[in-house]
């Protein structure tokens, strides 16, 4: 039985090549903490170093038969650990830079959508009001509301006088303003 400590990483890369799972483990018992320190001082994250290390001995193992590495396998090592950091370092940038154009997005937006969903909360709601009104009434009422005709306007267009129209425009308003409540009438009027 071979002591795999006494073996150089040429032999134990010759060794792992061969699906030798005590080459490997020699491997990570001798590099895994070397990268983790290493991954640290890039990552300044100790679970992300900790992933970083884990993934390139996993990968190490995956590919150990077609490994055909054309330096030492300690620079391997550690450049796969660069690389990696550095595409952690790209994934935070787009990251952050998502979340801050979200951000921006819904501070911008958000309240908008709140509001115009308010406003229909609050239309739908006068709209069935008005609805409810008697019929001559919600003509009337529609006519100066809706299609901002003035009182002689609707008063020759309907046929009533203007002082018809005045008062079903102000029993409409009563009602309405009983029904409804004072905020949502004022919202009404200010819309």
């Amino acid at each position: 039985m071979s002591n795999y400590s006494q073996h150089t990483d040429h032999e134990l890369l010759g060794l792992l090549k061969r699906s030798d799972d005590k080459a490997f483990k020699q491997i990570y018992d001798r590099y895994s903490g070397p990268l983790f320190l290493f991954a640290i001082r890039k990552l300044k994250n100790e679970q992300d170093a900790k992933d970083v290390v884990q993934e390139i001995f996993v990968v190490l193992w995956k590919k150990h038969r077609e490994l055909d590495l054309h330096s030492s396998l300690s620079s391997y090592l550690y450049k796969s650990v660069h690389n990696r950091a550095l595409n952690i370092f790209v994934h935070r940038k787009y990251q952050t830079a998502y979340i801050r154009s979200f951000e921006d997005y819904l501070a911008k937006y958000a309240q908008d959508a709140d509001e115009l969903l308010m406003e229909k909360e609050l239309t739908d709601i006068i709209d069935h009001e008005i609805r409810l009104l008697p019929e001559k009434m919600r003509e009337v009422f529609l006519l100066s509301r809706k299609e901002q005709m003035s009182h002689r306007e609707i008063a020759e267009q309907l046929g009533i006088s203007e002082q018809t129209v005045k008062t079903q425009v102000k029993r409409a308003l009563k009602i309405l303003r009983l029904r409804l409540g004072l905020m949502i009438y004022l919202a009404y009027l200010l819309r």
